[in-house]
């Protein structure tokens, strides 16, 4: 999942971020009420991670704006505060869970994953496209029943196509889901091309249909159409 986390507290910041980048998301971490509001603005996120306790601004105002722009988009709430009226508040202006600090940062990732069943896979722990069976719990995934050995950016691809199937992608789409703020220092978005030139031949080795179509001059289409 591709997940902004607005907590002001740097330490607390940089321990989410360490931790869930080791689960295999990708995570933008701001650290204040405007740097939140220009990221949401400008970028697409499943879901932010909200201090409601923030120096310049309230986290709340924040998941209203969140909420006006993209109502499907997962909210998490970190707080000192753990009031029954903090609480109540929060997950009646659309957060999906509200946590106390101190939390342990498994119960946070349990949280995420529980989000991403719901936004990109009805609530199913196994998703099944066509041949194609993906255990998001377990990063693996099947073809006819077989195995295929992906690397995590291939994992995460087909998880992102799969999930946006017969809609198309732009590369610039693909690549801030994939690497986040670090596409800030990547020349151009090439390298996708390599990424998705394997994880196709490897899907097609085992006999997939072969869905990931080229849209020229714009970006991909996984097109469940095909076969």
């Amino acid at each position: 999942m591709k997940i902004l986390i607005i907590e002001d507290e740097k330490t607390l910041s940089d321990s989410i971020v360490e931790y869930l980048t080791t689960e295999g998301h990708v995570c933008e971490a701001v650290y204040n009420y405007s740097e939140a509001i220009e990221k949401i603005e400008l970028y697409q996120y499943e879901c932010a991670v909200v201090d409601i306790n923030l120096p310049d601004g309230s986290g709340l105002e924040i998941i209203k704006r969140i909420k006006e722009k993209f109502i499907s988009l997962g909210i998490i709430i970190i707080s000192g505060r753990n009031s029954l009226d903090n609480r109540i508040e929060g997950l009646e202006i659309g957060a999906d869970h509200y946590l106390t600090k101190p939390f342990h940062l498994s119960e946070l990732n349990a949280h995420l994953k529980s989000i991403n069943r719901r936004i990109n896979f009805s609530g199913q722990n196994e998703i099944t496209v066509n041949e194609i069976k993906i255990l998001p719990e377990e990063h693996r995934v099947f073809v006819h029943g077989k195995e295929v050995k992906l690397t995590k950016k291939e994992y995460d691809l087909l998880l992102f196509f799969t999930s946006n199937k017969n809609r198309v992608i732009t590369k610039i789409s693909l690549a801030e889901y994939l690497w986040g703020d670090f596409m800030d220092t990547a020349d151009s978005c090439d390298f996708i091309y390599t990424h998705i030139k394997n994880l196709r031949k490897k899907l097609l080795k085992l006999g997939c249909e072969d869905y990931i179509q080229t849209v020229y001059g714009v970006g991909y289409k996984f097109d469940l159409t095909i076969g």
